[in-house]
């Protein structure tokens, strides 16, 4: 993977970014297929967050704490599977759920780890940059000088696999401009 990063401070171990992986037209593409996708707000433990989302391939509950089937990945996302799955060199069937997410002015995505049976996080920022954050999942260990922040621009892919998504939180600041992502998940093998 051709790793670049805009940081000053290294990133956790199992983080990638690839910035300018998708062309222009790709990302032209992608947000006309997300155009024709009707989009609901996130509610989370009975809070409705201000981002809104879809979600497609295995949907997980916070509430019961398990995976279900959801909606087929519609296709035409099936070239950016490809790609991504080209990147990381495994196969585009591993890719179990496929969440697009629209960020307004304003939004965050508040400190988390993606839930337990995911296993590799690949996502694509569309439309505006944003800032991505890490800290120490641990919290002896969290603290002002345990952040690292990550600017991530538009059409750029990052990766959180091994250590960046099982010993580190990630946040995403309050986007100036709208934002889309699409966030593609693979299973943990049994």
């Amino acid at each position: 993977m051709n790793t670049l990063f805009p940081i000053e401070y290294p990133a956790p171990a199992g983080f990638e970014y690839i910035p300018g992986f998708l062309t222009e037209d790709e990302e032209k593409r992608l947000l006309n297929e997300i155009s024709k996708i009707e989009l609901h707000n996130l509610l989370f433990q009975g809070y409705e967050a201000k981002r809104k989302t879809a979600s497609f391939g295995m949907d997980w509950s916070f509430e019961k704490k398990q995976l279900s089937k959801g909606k087929e990945i519609p296709p035409g996302f099936l070239p950016l599977l490809q790609k991504v799955s080209g990147e990381l060199k495994i196969k585009v069937e591993s890719f179990a759920e496929l969440l697009i997410t629209e960020y307004p002015v304003g939004s965050v995505i508040n400190w988390h780890r993606d839930a337990p049976p995911f296993d590799i996080i690949a996502g694509i920022s569309l439309k505006s940059d944003c800032n991505f954050k890490f800290r120490p999942h641990d919290k002896n260990l969290q603290g002002r000088n345990s952040i690292v922040s990550i600017p991530v621009t538009r059409r750029s892919l990052y990766v959180m696999k091994g250590a960046s998504r099982t010993e580190w939180q990630h946040s995403v600041a309050p986007v100036r401009q709208i934002r889309y992502s699409i966030t593609l998940r693979t299973l943990k093998l049994q």
